[in-house]
């Protein structure tokens, strides 16, 4: 077992993508989040994966795929119109990036439940 010396630490830059060096780290955090957000639609319909699957119009492992955040199969199009199949409004903003900023980015966000 390794002594706590040997274990090399390095701060966090705040996205695990970009941590991990993935070459789209912004659009990767967007895929995780739209997946979250189908795995608590689906929990909260309490849908089983043959059902999602139906409503979805996809086979029933890649729900299993999904839901278990195997994603590399999966654009961040096509998860947007997987939410739609289950009733979901996407909206897409787009807008100047923030001042000070090198790039713009990608974001999800969830409006709160009416």
């Amino acid at each position: 077992m390794a002594k706590k010396s040997d274990i090399a630490v390095r701060q966090s830059s705040g996205s695990v993508f970009a941590d991990l060096e993935f070459a789209e780290p912004g659009e990767e955090l967007a895929k995780a989040q739209l997946a979250s957000h189908l795995r608590q639609i689906l929990k909260r319909r309490r849908l089983t994966q043959g059902a999602a699957a139906t409503l979805m119009d996809i086979d029933q492992p890649k729900v299993s795929a999904l839901l278990n955040g195997r994603l590399a199969n999966f654009s961040s199009e096509r998860l947007m119109r997987l939410l739609t199949a289950l009733g979901q409004d996407v909206e897409i903003i787009v807008k100047a990036k923030r001042r000070g900023q090198e790039r713009g980015r990608i974001r999800v966000v969830e409006q709160a439940h009416a």
